[in-house]
């Protein structure tokens, strides 16, 4: 995740180091080798997308969690240091524009969608990343600084969401970046979350629901065992059933790079079978 969205960077090159990914000088071979690696991805996906009308979504990693990954040149991460963080979003922003435009030439009946992965964000707001040296933590981030960085990012011309798998999604700082979308591992939420929950809801914001395991090893479960959380979900919030099926998608619950090509295809297809359920009518789903 780190190295591929590190390929995007406009003018901010990096490398690989013993203690993982460093700003450097000069684009050397593992700048080169990321940027290859995602042109040969651009070409397969130009060869079996041929013809293909529809959504298209992509992802990157968002920037704070890059910042809390890649260090420095010489020095901690760059989320130690405000001004390369600035620099470092508005590289990404740079990069990702030009992504999308790659995507649009290579299918251009696609209608892309744009998904940041910020794993790393209750960590940046909490002040629990730890720095370089692993001995000590950097500084909490003002979440209204942390809207900003994340509102830069995002391509004015698709639709957008941010995807957070992590335990204290901040649902606030994220709809303040303006959002169209929030992506989350529903297993991971608590009670506390329902209300934020509630607000996106009534803001029109669309919700990505993770609720098949993202690796094979377990058995899928039935469709409606899958469907089950999301349905009673909106029910204690108490919203339109008939509401559901046009504001909720049901996903993986966090990607599915580690899962083999059957078991993706698999999940994908019971996401798509639960999601059926949701458009059903409710007073059908009660028996």
């Amino acid at each position: 995740m780190i190295g591929r969205t590190a390929s995007l960077l406009v003018e901010l090159p990096v490398e690989v180091q013993p203690s993982g990914w460093r700003m450097a000088d000069h684009p050397g071979r593992d700048a080169r080798r990321a940027k290859e690696h995602l042109a040969r991805d651009l070409d397969g996906l130009e060869e079996v997308a041929q013809g293909y009308e529809g959504p298209l979504k992509i992802q990157v990693c968002g920037p704070w969690t890059l910042a809390g990954a890649i260090e420095l040149r010489y020095g901690d991460k760059v989320l130690a240091d405000g001004g390369a963080v600035r620099d470092l979003a508005d590289s990404l922003a740079e990069g990702l524009a030009g992504h999308v435009a790659a995507v649009r030439s290579r299918v251009p009946g696609a209608q892309v969608v744009v998904q940041i992965d910020e794993p790393g964000l209750p960590g940046v707001l909490a002040g629990t990343v730890p720095t370089a040296s692993g001995f000590g933590r950097l500084a909490a981030v003002e979440p209204p600084l942390v809207s900003e960085r994340l509102h830069a990012v995002l391509p004015a011309d698709v639709f957008t969401l941010v995807h957070c798998c992590a335990p204290g999604v901040p649902f606030d700082v994220l709809r303040g970046a303006g959002a169209g979308g929030l992506s989350l591992d529903l297993s991971l939420l608590r009670r506390r979350d329902e209300d934020h929950i509630g607000e996106a809801v009534e803001a029109g914001t669309a919700l990505f629901f993770g609720v098949v395991p993202g690796r094979g090893g377990t058995r899928l479960p039935d469709k409606g065992v899958v469907a089950k959380p999301v349905i009673e979900l909106w029910r204690r919030l108490g919203f339109d059933p008939g509401a559901l099926a046009a504001q909720a998608v049901l996903t993986p619950s966090c990607g599915l790079a580690g899962a083999s090509p059957a078991y993706a295809r698999a999940a994908l297809a019971r996401c798509r079978e639960a999601a059926r359920v949701l458009r059903e009518d409710p007073e059908d789903r009660e028996d």
